[in-house]
């Protein structure tokens, strides 16, 4: 006998499904990580001024911000992340004092069906819960082994080689840890060979060291291109051709693991002013191959804060500007991009994804009592595909600055986005994941991360 389901159970299975089905995108897990998140360490801060809102006053006794989240890689396991934490406090002038590190994080998404929406550190290795930002939830970038070609903060007496400032940290020197002052870190990627390589905004520089943070050969320069902070800049060898903060800012890697593209945040002088450069490199024979590739902004002065690969020939790009919900008008989006068919040197083509200022928020996940969500912060800096239909976005929050949302230091929010079409053809992340933890010696943990 057939049987028959109550009215009301179909009625509401009915609007679940529709509430699913949205035409839009839509916000389906969000958490937030609050500005006073530290981990322990050498003081930092002590070249920084006070933000204008009055809170988070420097130094740090102790402590290093878990904060400035500029590039995310996956975790031991699919409620896990690592996030790379970038320069420190903006400039090379203020974050001689704040390390260089990964930080293993478990965000614990609100959705519509429950959550806490706050994230917790979480062991590198293994993924597991950890009570605070400790040692077992990090790596560290050092260049213990000398192989970095210019001086670095653990090579001085004092910061910034000046003896009227503070001594530098013994454990830096020590262990010849990697500061802001030395390079600017803000994207990362894992390679097949389990080999890290970080890009560099100073050189711009491409950097690489082991599955525990230390710099396994010499920093790799793009040819003809020069930060101001470039060593041969510095030393008058070169002239600067690139805008300061201007370099590596987003980082793909193909899904076999040996070709990376490094996409600049500014372009080089003579390039058109809305048009930045995405050079491949070869990572089997640690060079640049000499292809370039040229994505165009919606408008100059526009910049991207993360490049991720869907497979071999397109990627997502974050692009923005310096709006936020007090200043401006904010311009925050994610595209998707295609290499196909463009010649060395083309412009690539371009399809806008996500409107990060105008997403379905049906649940109020973030209880801010509208169904639409916006993501107004200056910096977005973090894309990393769960699926084909599912994204983690999330801010890099200028710690201690802000403005973002309000008059006041920002928080980090941590979204997960439901595309309202899957990205067809795209490669499954979760599988290949699976087989770079296990083949990089990390728990076998990895599951479809969707919904």
């Amino acid at each position: 006998m057939k049987k028959v389901r109550p009215l009301w159970v179909a009625l509401a299975a009915a609007l679940s499904t529709h509430a699913l089905a949205s035409p839009n995108n839509t916000l389906v897990g969000w958490a937030v990580m609050p500005p006073d998140t530290f981990s322990d360490g050498p003081t930092s801060g002590q070249f920084i001024s006070p933000n204008p809102y009055g809170t988070f006053v420097p130094p740090y006794q102790g402590r290093q911000p878990v904060q400035g989240l500029s590039a995310v890689l996956p975790g031991a396991d699919e409620n896990s992340f690592l996030f790379l934490t970038d320069n420190g406090f903006g400039t090379q002038a203020n974050s001689a004092d704040a390390l260089l590190r990964l930080y293993s994080a478990r965000v614990d998404f609100k959705t519509r069906r429950g959550g806490t929406g706050t994230v917790t550190a979480s062991n590198a290795l293994t993924g597991m819960p950890l009570a605070r930002f400790t040692e077992p939830s990090r790596i560290t970038l050092n260049d213990v082994n000398r192989k970095l070609t210019m001086p670095i903060q653990a090579d001085y007496a004092h910061y910034y080689n000046k003896s009227t400032n503070p001594e530098v940290d013994p454990a830096i020197q020590f262990s010849r840890l990697i500061t802001g002052a030395d390079l600017d870190v803000e994207s990362v990627r894992r390679d097949k060979n389990c080999a890290l390589w970080f890009g560099d905004e100073f050189g711009p520089y491409l950097v690489k060291t082991d599955g525990s943070g230390t710099v396994l050969r010499s920093e790799i320069p793009l040819p003809g291109v020069y930060a101001p902070e470039n060593k041969d800049v510095v030393a008058g060898k070169a002239t600067a051709n690139l805008g300061g903060s201007g370099g590596f800012e987003g980082m793909a890697i193909n899904p076999r693991g040996d070709k990376l593209y490094a996409l600049l945040e500014k372009p080089v002088t003579g390039d058109p002013a809305n048009q930045l450069r995405i050079n491949e490199f070869d990572i089997d024979h640690e060079r640049f191959t000499g292809v370039t590739y040229f994505y165009r902004t919606q408008a100059a002065g526009n910049a991207i804060g993360d490049m991720t690969a869907i497979d071999d020939n397109r990627f997502l790009v974050i692009e923005r500007n310096g709006g936020t919900a007090t200043n401006g008008v904010p311009f925050k989006r994610i595209y998707l991009i295609d290499t196909r068919a463009v010649p060395n040197g083309g412009v690539v083509r371009k399809t806008e994804l996500v409107d990060l200022m105008r997403l379905d928020d049906p649940d109020d996940l973030n209880g801010d009592g509208s169904n639409v969500f916006t993501f107004p912060y200056v910096t977005i800096e973090d894309v990393l595909p769960l699926d084909e239909r599912t994204l983690l976005v999330v801010n890099d929050n200028n710690f201690p600055g802000g403005g973002g949302r309000e008059r006041a230091a920002d928080a980090t929010e941590f979204l997960k986005i439901r595309l309202a079409q899957p990205i067809p053809g795209m490669w499954p992340p979760h599988l290949l994941q699976r087989t770079s933890n296990a083949r990089c010696g990390l728990p076998l943990k990895m599951a479809r991360n969707g919904q």
